[in-house]
C-alpha cells in the first residue's frame, strides 16, 4: 500500500496527467438493480435506463463499486464504460440488448453534464479531461451483440462505440472463447473478416476474455493497435482469462497495450485455483460457471468451497510490474472491471483507489513518467492510431 505522501503523489499526478479505465461495468450494475427492484416503486423493469432517473450518483452508493463521489476522489479522468451484454441473450435479444445499454451511458452523461461528457476520439476524451469531466467512452463486451452482422458492427461505431470484445464467457460463431472450449482454433474466416472490418471502421480490437489461439489470430490480422480491455498476466496467476507472455511480446510490434485488471480470480495464483475447484463443483452439479448468475448463486451455497484467498493490492502490482517487463511501458494500462465483479482485492475496493495504486508505483520506485504512461498516455495513443 502506498505511502500518505506516495497517496497525495498519485492525486497530483492524475491531476496533470488522465487516469483512463479501461473497463467499467456499472451500465449493467444499474440494469441489474432495476431489476432487482433496489429502486421501490419507480422501478420499471420494461425499461432498463430508468436506472439513470432513479439513482443518484452524486451521493455515495454502497450497493455500487463505482458512484461519482469516488470516481472523483480517485481522480478518474476517462473511462470506458462496458455496454456488455450476458451470453444467455442471443440473436437479436444481444442486438437489443447492447442498444439498450450504449443508450443507458448517453443518458447518465446527459443527467450528470458537470461531470461526465460522452467522448469518441482521443481528442475529444483529452478536451472532456481539460474541462473537468469524466470523458465517457463506450466499449461493446462480447461480439455475440452483433449476431454475426458487420452491419450492426458499424452502427454501434456510430453510436460511438469504440472497443468491442470479440467474446466474452462462451464462443461467438466466429471466435473461441477463453473459458469455452475450442470449435474455430482461433478466428474462423468470418472473425477476421470481423477485426479488418473493425480496423477500417476504427474500432478498438479488444482482446480481453478471448483465447490464446484467438489472441495470436487477431495480431495476425490486424493492422492497428489492440487492445486488452481487462486481463492480466497468465505467467503470474494461471488463469485462462489472462495473457500468455508471447501475447503480450507481441504487443511491442503491434503497439497494443495490456489493461491490467483487478479481479481476483486473475490476479491471484490461490484464487485463480479456488476458481478452477469451483468450476469443477459447478459441472459435476450441472451447472454452468460461464454464466456469472449461476455462479454466483452456487458459491452463496458452496459448503465445500471454504473461504476465498486473500488478494490485495500487492498481487496487482505484481502484474503490472511482469507485464512492464515482458511488454514493455508503453504497452501496459488499468482496466479495473469495478461493478462488474463481486470482489476485489484489499486497497482495489472501489474507484476512490487508483491514486494509492499509483502511489504505491511511485513508492516502489516508478517515475512519474512511466506511470503517466500506465494511467492513461499508453491507451490515448492506442485510441488516436485507431481514431
Amino acid at each position: 500500500m502506498a505511502s500518505t505522501t506516495g497517496r497525495v503523489r498519485g492525486e497530483e499526478l492524475l491531476a496533470r496527467a488522465p487516469l483512463v479505465d479501461g473497463h467499467n461495468d456499472l451500465p449493467w450494475a444499474l440494469r441489474d438493480l432495476l431489476t432487482a427492484g433496489q429502486f421501490g416503486e419507480k422501478s420499471t423493469p420494461g425499461d432498463p435506463g430508468a436506472a439513470v432517473s432513479v439513482v443518484d450518483l452524486t451521493t455515495h452508493q454502497p450497493a455500487l463499486q463505482t458512484d461519482l463521489v469516488r470516481a472523483r476522489d480517485g481522480r478518474l479522468g476517462m473511462q470506458f464504460w462496458s455496454v456488455w451484454v450476458p451470453c444467455r441473450l442471443a440473436g437479436d435479444a444481444a442486438v437489443t440488448a447492447v442498444l439498450e445499454q450504449v443508450e443507458l451511458v448517453h443518458a447518465l452523461a446527459e443527467r450528470y453534464p458537470d461531470h461526465l461528457r460522452i467522448a469518441t476520439t482521443a481528442d475529444e476524451a483529452e478536451r472532456a479531461f481539460q474541462d473537468g469531466r469524466i470523458a465517457s467512452l463506450i466499449g461493446a463486451e462480447g461480439g455475440h451483440s452483433i449476431n454475426g452482422s458487420l452491419g450492426v458492427l458499424r452502427a454501434l461505431r456510430r453510436l460511438g462505440v469504440r472497443y468491442m470484445t470479440l467474446t466474452h464467457n462462451e464462443n461467438t460463431e466466429w471466435a473461441d472463447s477463453a473459458t469455452d472450449e475450442p470449435v474455430h482454433g482461433g478466428l474462423s474466416p468470418f472473425g477476421r473478416d470481423v477485426v479488418r472490418e473493425m480496423n477500417r471502421i476504427g474500432m478498438l480490437v479488444d482482446l480481453s476474455h478471448v483465447a490464446a489461439t484467438t489472441m495470436r489470430d487477431a495480431l495476425e490480422v490486424t493492422t492497428r493497435p489492440v487492445v486488452f480491455s481487462h486481463s492480466s498476466c497468465r505467467a503470474v496467476a494461471d488463469h485462462p482469462r489472462n495473457v500468455p507472455d508471447d501475447v503480450l511480446t507481441q504487443l511491442k510490434d503491434n503497439g497494443g497495450v495490456c489493461m491490467v485488471t483487478f479481479v481476483p480470480h486473475f490476479v491471484s495464483q490461490p484464487y485463480a485455483e479456488w476458481d478452477a475447484r469451483l468450476k469443477d463443483a459447478m459441472d459435476a452439479a450441472g451447472e454452468s460457471h460461464n454464466d456469472l448468475d449461476a455462479r454466483h448463486r452456487f458459491i452463496d451455497s458452496w459448503a465445500d468451497g471454504g473461504p476465498t484467498p486473500h488478494v490485495t493490492m500487492d498481487d496487482v502490482v505484481l502484474h503490472l510490474e511482469h507485464a512492464r517487463e515482458v511488454a514493455g511501458i508503453d504497452h501496459i494500462g488499468l482496466g479495473g472491471d469495478y461493478d462488474g465483479t463481486r470482489s476485489l482485492p484489499e486497497g482495489m475496493e472501489d474507484v476512490s483507489c487508483y491514486p494509492t495504486l499509483i502511489g504505491t508505483l511511485l513508492d516502489r520506485g516508478w517515475s512519474e513518467d512511466d506511470c503517466a504512461k500506465l494511467a492513461g498516455r499508453n491507451i490515448l495513443r492506442v485510441l488516436r492510431d485507431n481514431d
